[in-house]
This record gives C-alpha cells, sequence and structure tokens, in this order.
C-alpha cells in the first residue's frame, strides 16, 4: 500500500507533488466507501459520469501518463470506438478491483517519479491535435497535470456522491477516519 504523506510534512518537491496527487486520489477513493458496484455505477445527475467510471477514468490516465514518459505502451489503448468504456465497469470489473488496480498504478508513479534523475528531464507529448506537436514536457508538468486531472475529476466525485446519498467530502473523511481508527 502506498504510504499516504500529507503535502504539509513533505520536505522535497518531489514529496510534495506525491502528497498532493495522493490527497486528491483520495477524494476520489472516498467517493466510493460504502457504495455497492451498481450505487457507484449509478448516474444520479445530468452527467454521463459515474463514481465508478471516474474510479476507472482516472486510473488510466494515470497509468497511460506514466507509461507514456516512460516511452512505453499504455497498459490499456483506447480509440474511437472503445474510449467510453474508461468511464464504466465492463466484464468481471468492480470498484474493489479498480481500487486495487489503482493502487498499484499510485505505486509505480511514486517509484517513478522518485527515480527520474531530475523533475526537469522531458518526455514527448503524445501526438494528438490538442498539444502543440513536436513539444516535449518535464516530470515536474507530468506530476502537476496528475495532480490537475485527479483533482478535476474528484470535484467531479463530490457533486455525484451528494446526489447519490446526500454524503459530502467531509462526512465521507470522517467516516474513513472512524474505519480506519484514525
Amino acid at each position: 500500500m502506498v504510504k499516504h504523506v500529507r503535502a504539509e510534512e513533505t520536505v522535497d518537491e518531489r514529496g510534495a507533488l506525491l502528497a498532493f496527487l495522493a490527497e486528491q486520489r483520495g477524494g476520489i477513493r472516498r467517493s466510493v466507501l460504502g457504495l455497492t458496484d451498481e450505487q457507484a455505477s449509478s448516474k444520479p445527475s445530468a452527467s454521463e459520469l459515474s463514481l465508478a467510471g471516474l474510479l476507472k477514468h482516472v486510473t488510466e490516465v494515470e497509468q497511460w501518463w506514466i507509461a507514456k514518459a516512460k516511452g512505453e505502451q499504455p497498459a490499456v489503448q483506447r480509440d474511437q470506438t472503445n474510449w467510453h468504456e474508461c468511464f464504466t465497469l465492463v466484464g468481471d470489473e468492480t470498484v474493489e478491483s479498480q481500487l486495487a488496480y489503482w493502487e498499484k498504478v499510485a505505486a509505480e508513479t511514486e517509484s517513478f517519479l522518485r527515480s527520474v534523475p531530475s523533475l526537469d528531464d522531458t518526455f514527448p507529448l503524445p501526438n494528438e491535435p490538442w498539444f502543440p506537436p513536436n513539444e516535449r514536457v518535464s516530470m515536474r508538468w507530468l506530476g502537476l497535470h496528475l495532480i490537475r486531472e485527479t483533482a478535476r475529476h474528484a470535484g467531479h466525485a463530490d457533486v455525484i456522491r451528494e446526489s447519490l446519498d446526500g454524503a459530502t467530502a467531509f462526512e465521507l473523511v470522517a467516516k474513513e477516519q472512524g474505519a480506519s481508527g484514525g
């Protein structure tokens, strides 16, 4: 299990980036706390987003970016025909299995960002129309981008969870702390 350190307790830039990312992951992780797969897969608002779908999406996105930074192929390939599957549990996928997978991805992210010689090291952005051509970005950019992506979806998760059963982020933090004895 990835050790969760508060950002305020870090003493270096890598640790701060990873701690802020872990805090945002926690918002999404807590959003499914105490829910069944059916509840987590429901879409209680005008949006097509579900908590299970957000969980799966942020996991795949994080893994995708780390693979790109390493110069590897992402574990999951999405294209125009199956992109929507990153927002839906399919087959034997469950919230529990997605949380376990995300824990592995988070550990890989931490290991990778701690192992790169410098946060100034770069890798090429994907050749996609929404990115500038032939652009390179730093590992620091990668960490900040993962924080941004996860935080955006953590906010979505707050709204979806509150729409489901009225539970707010503060209540879920207290519930998680009560469950963990913290």
